[in-house]
Order: structure tokens, then sequence, then C-alpha cells
């Protein structure tokens, strides 16, 4: 087969898989221009539509239906027998796009970088590293470490971390000046540490259960920031109380530097996640990275 026979046919999928030609742009790295062209080449040579375009929707003709139903088993082991060849020479290549939490990629990202590049030296990694919540196939991305509450339903998602459990926490020094909440709403009451996504003007509002549903709170105080690490020094300097991972703040909290508050209304809820796109086809480079975090973290298999 031709190069560019495959690559039109690779076009024509993802175009019926997205429905969408500007997510199935996205997904090949081209531009819509460039994918419509490869279209419309593909039906001349076949001499049939194979879609139903309007400026809000695209839709397969019944051509475009039977073509994909023969195309897509063909293709799908075709792409699986060339991937396979390359892993076997050792010629695994491509630059994959990652989506990461700062927090996420420092705990769980960063500490496999050098392991990574000995199994695939040729491999290129281009993160991008925030804290905002995007949609990582309009974004242009292959694979994204996120909370699993912000992933999208039609994503693959696999869990990297144990459950997270957010605390409360302050100073003894903070504690003996202002008092020890009790409640949640008794935080309306004290000086709290508060944290915003960068791209974002809306303040972070502190989440809590209590009889059987999650609810928010408005907290204020003397700082706003878009750095977790500054409210917690921050909080270190006695001037309020801070509002982070147990993780995050186990090695204050075992020193006795800070103190839990509010436990009861902290529970645990489900933790980082590597997630991509359902994809018939999946790129040699990102089934290699997949596999890789998978084997890294198997424990979380289990959950």
């Amino acid at each position: 087969m031709m190069n560019r026979d495959f690559t039109q046919l690779q076009a024509f999928i993802a175009i019926a898989e997205q429905g969408s030609f500007v997510k199935a742009a996205h997904q090949l790295r081209i531009t819509p221009p460039a994918l419509s062209q490869m279209l419309k080449r593909l039906e001349e040579q076949l001499g049939a539509r194979l879609f139903n375009r309007t400026t809000r929707s695209v839709a397969l003709t019944n051509s475009g239906e039977q073509l994909l139903l023969r195309l897509r088993p063909a293709m799908n082991q075709l792409t699986q027998a060339l991937n396979e060849t390359k892993m076997q020479a050792g010629q695994l290549s491509g630059t994959l796009k990652i989506h990461s939490s700062n927090i996420a990629a420092d705990s769980l990202l960063t500490p496999l970088l050098s392991e990574f590049y000995a199994h695939y030296p040729d491999i290129k990694l281009d993160i991008t590293l925030e804290d905002n919540v995007i949609d990582i196939v309009q974004a242009g991305f292959d694979v994204g470490i996120t909370l699993a509450e912000h992933i999208q339903r039609d994503m693959i998602a696999y869990p990297l971390s144990e459950p997270l459990k957010m605390v409360v926490a302050a100073t003894p020094t903070y504690l003996e000046k202002y008092g020890t909440p009790t409640h949640p709403n008794d935080l309306m009451h004290h000086h709290c540490l508060n944290w915003r996504y960068r791209q974002d003007k809306i303040i972070y509002r502190w989440e809590f259960f209590e009889q059987n549903h999650w609810f928010s709170l408005p907290v204020k105080g003397p700082l706003i920031t878009t750095s977790r690490q500054m409210t917690l020094q921050a909080a270190l300097q006695h001037l309020g109380i801070v509002f982070w991972t147990h993780d995050q703040l186990s090695k204050w909290l075992k020193s006795g530097e800070l103190v839990p508050l509010l436990e009861d209304y902290c529970p645990e809820f489900p933790g980082w996640q590597l997630y991509y796109p359902h994809q018939h086809s999946t790129s040699s480079a990102l089934r290699a990275f997949i596999n890789f975090m998978r084997t890294s973290y198997p424990l979380q298999a289990k959950q």
C-alpha cells in the first residue's frame, strides 16, 4: 500500500470516529483544510461521497458506512502489525504530547524519566504542566494525568495512585491564638489560605463531605495564590489554615508542625489517573508509554 493511500484511509477513519473535522485534525496533527483535501482525494479515487457535511455536522453516507465496516478491522490489523514490527526492531520513535497536573508530574512522572528513556531513547516526550482542567483532544494532547473527577466519560482511564484525602491543617501556634474549628462552617471565621488555578479568576472552594453529600465553602483569608507550596509555607509561618492532600502535608503532620482538623469531613476520593481517548489505532509510542506507566504502577490495577 502506498503511504498516501494509507494516510488517506487513516484520515477517513479519524473523521468517522471523531464526528468532526476539527477533532480528527487534532488527532492526526494536521490542519482541518489539509484533512479536507485528503478526504476529497480519497472520494475522487473511490468515485463515491463518504460523508454528508453541513456547517454543524458530519455524517457517514451509506457508502461511507459500508467502507468503514470493511476497512476498520483491516486497518487495525495492519497498524498493529506495523507497530509490532517496529517494536521488535527497536525502532520506536515519535513525539508524545502529555498534559499533567504539576503535583502528579512531580510525584508520578518525573521520577520515572530516566527509566523511560533507557527503554525508549527515541521517543520524545513533550510535557505541559498546568493545574487547570482541559479537553486534551481539543487541545491536541495524546495523553493526560489528572484527578479522576476531571476525566470525561468517553476517555480510557487507569489509576496511578492510591485514593487521596484532603486535610485541613494549621500550626499549634495559630490554633492557640484563634481557636480550633470543629465544623467546616467555622472556617468562615478563620484565616484561610486560598488557592486558585493559574488561568482562572475563581478561587478554589474548599470541599467537605457530610450526611452523604459533598458541599463546598468560599472561605476567606489573608492570601490568594496560584501556588499550593506558598499556602503551605504561609501556614507554617502561622498565618492561617491550609487545605491540601494528606500526602503533600504528611511530613509536617508527622512532626507535629501542623495539626489536622475536621478529619471526619474529609473522606478519601479517587486519586491521580492516566487517561487518553478511545482510539482504534493507537500509535506505537503512545502504546509504549501507556504500558510503561501501567507496569510502573501495577498495584493500582487492583482497585
